[in-house]
């Protein structure tokens, strides 16, 4: 049961640090938010797998505090790019705001 749980604290620290680097280099800010979510998830396994190694039941509290926090910070960071009008959601829509978009508004837009 020990290896298991350091192989798995290994892969889940190696998605760790690939979250942190997509929500770093992101193109968007909604792909920043998606990282951020995978790393509470990440960190809400690691939590879990401590509690399994440790024996000691309080680690799970914290996960479950961070699961509940992570999912607020979504909400709320998903909240605030849909009311803000001056973050671009993707390429398209900076390109629409740029003027640089040379195609017409299609029909969901008008």
């Amino acid at each position: 049961m020990n290896i298991a749980t350091d192989i798995a604290l290994g892969l889940t620290a190696f998605g760790l640090v690939a979250g942190c680097i997509r929500m770093l280099k992101g193109p968007t800010a909604a792909d920043r938010i998606v990282a951020l979510d995978l790393i509470t998830v990440l960190l809400v396994a690691v939590s879990s797998l401590l509690a399994l190694q440790l024996e000691n039941a309080a680690y799970l509290d914290l996960g479950l505090a961070l699961a509940l926090i992570g999912f607020l910070a979504t909400v709320g960071f998903a909240r605030y790019l849909e009311v803000s009008t001056h973050i671009p959601l993707d390429d398209a829509d900076a390109a629409q705001r740029d003027g640089t978009n040379d195609e017409p508004p299609s029909k969901e837009k008008l």
